[in-house]
């Protein structure tokens, strides 16, 4: 009898341990991180520098902007259980607007830290909402040929269980109205600045650049190789256009599809950044003339192939319902019906610890 009580005793014991380890796994090993252009999303207060289909003239009001965050934060919900640990969001018009979308219906998600940027004059800016703390913030922007770039760069610093992320969220300069690849690369200089300060505080922190680039990955060879831009794949051919002295900060991130990225076409001093595109995403994530774009990104440093803490895992278009329309494109937002999302799908980045 004493034998087979003691029994019993270890097998509940055992049994507690294991359900808890896997609640534990379940719940904790597993991080997600969203971006989404959700397409001028406008509050209900009129100040002059809203689009004109956004005016209180054409019909904007206090029930349409409402029914707007409703939607969005649905679309949010649907993302991932309980929305997405970190939303990356671009087209924003203000800190308040961040505001109603997490103090009202997001309400109950949990996104207790956010942060937001825009420059003056502007329409609209971007922002991050998050589960998890930020344990730092930052804004970059800067002038090109004696131009702003329209929208600045958001660098958030983020802890999960003591383990440390940097998170950049960017908008670069739209590719409409003239030659504007020097905004972008002004842009990527920015980032590839910061890149390379972190590294060389700690190589051991992974960093994510997300956001609306307004640029394919393969916006090199869709120019035939004769222009540099702002992304450049680890490629030979591109590597030879680069006549740049190296002693000051190049204006391009380096992309490439290996897992871990290993840049091995140029200059050392230059890390490479793992992109997606090609491999995990297909298709595209937003539409021109019919045509798939993949100005929408979600690029990773190589600590995240390192297997010691934050761990790739995969990324994917969100492109079903209610995102796509009948014909599998953005489902473009409306003013005048109400209906759609944004003329842009998300990204979902999974990660594991």
């Amino acid at each position: 009898m004493q034998l087979f009580i003691m029994l019993c005793w270890i097998i509940i014991a055992s049994g507690c341990d294991i359900k808890g380890n896997d609640e534990v796994f379940t719940e904790a090993q597993t991080l997600t991180v969203a971006s989404w252009n959700v397409q001028a999303l406008f509050d209900d207060e009129e100040n002059g520098i809203e689009y004109d289909e956004y005016s209180q003239e054409a019909g904007w009001n206090k029930e349409k902007y409402q029914a707007r965050l409703k939607s969005i934060s649905g679309a949010i919900n649907q993302m991932a259980s309980g929305g997405p640990d970190i939303v990356a969001l671009m087209e924003i018009e203000n800190d308040q607007v961040i505001d109603d979308l997490v103090g009202g219906y997001l309400a109950k998600n949990g996104y207790k830290w956010t942060f937001f940027g825009t420059n003056p004059g502007y329409s609209l800016g971007l922002g991050v909402i998050s589960k998890l703390p930020f344990t730092q913030t930052k804004l970059h922007s800067s002038n090109t040929k004696g131009e702003v770039i329209p929208r600045p760069i958001i660098e958030v610093r983020i802890n999960k269980d003591d383990h440390v992320m940097v998170l950049f969220v960017c908008h670069w300069k739209s590719k409409l109205n003239g030659e504007t690849e020097y905004l972008r690369k002004a842009a990527a200089k920015i980032v590839l600045r910061r890149i390379q300060q972190i590294k060389a505080e700690d190589p051991s922190i992974p960093v994510i650049v997300a956001g609306d680039l307004n640029e394919n990955y393969d916006e090199f060879y869709r120019n035939k190789g004769e222009l540099i831009t702002a992304l450049m794949p680890d490629d030979p051919d591109a590597a030879a256009k680069i006549t740049l002295n190296y002693k000051t900060t190049p204006d391009f991130l380096v992309i490439s599809k290996q897992k871990p990225p290993v840049n091995l076409s140029f200059d050392s001093s230059l890390p490479a950044l793992y992109c997606p595109w090609g491999n995990e995403l297909v298709d595209g994530s937003y539409s021109y003339k019919n045509q798939w774009e993949t100005i929408d990104h979600i690029l990773l440093s190589q600590a995240f192939f390192d297997e010691k803490s934050l761990e790739f895992d995969t990324c994917f278009v969100i492109n079903k319902a209610p995102f796509i329309n009948q014909k599998g494109l953005p489902f473009m937002y409306n003013t005048l019906t109400g209906d759609g999302l944004s003329d842009h799908l998300p990204l979902l980045l999974k990660l594991s610890i």
